[in-house]
């Protein structure tokens, strides 16, 4: 249903720099940039590689606020190493957790998935829902 999804964020350099780094072990990469330094309307795509964007990231000028309560955004992961990676990555460029991977049963047997937040409070999950 979904063709993609944007998010406003506050600093599009560390914005970029944070969503390479978590993305990366998901198997996702930045498709695309149009980034000018110090100009409006900068952004940045997020896709499979050779594919088109599925998020985007787009500067906003005024104060970032994320969505409210009960939005987020789970984006699949391959394996569980993956979703460790993406939390990790997470921590060491600027997130913060929001749930350690592990299995969740109240979400299904096999779901398997971490949470955070990223620099701007917008609420992320990888996650895996199969038996690996």
């Amino acid at each position: 249903m979904l063709h993609h999804i944007s998010l406003g964020v506050s600093d599009i350099e560390r914005s970029a720099a944070f969503y390479d780094a978590v993305l990366q072990p998901l198997g996702y990469v930045r498709v695309w940039e149009d980034l000018r330094p110090g100009e409006a309307g900068q952004a940045v795509g997020y896709g499979v590689p050779g594919g088109g964007d599925k998020l985007a990231l787009k500067h906003v000028s005024e104060r970032q606020r994320p969505p409210g309560p009960g939005f987020h955004l789970a984006v699949a992961a391959p394996d569980r190493n993956a979703v460790a990676l993406f939390h990790a990555a997470a921590l060491a460029n600027g997130g913060s957790d929001n749930g350690r991977p592990g299995l969740r049963p109240d979400y299904g047997e096999h779901y398997y998935a971490a949470f955070i937040v990223d620099p701007d409070g917008h609420h992320l999950e990888a996650v895996l829902n199969s038996a690996e």
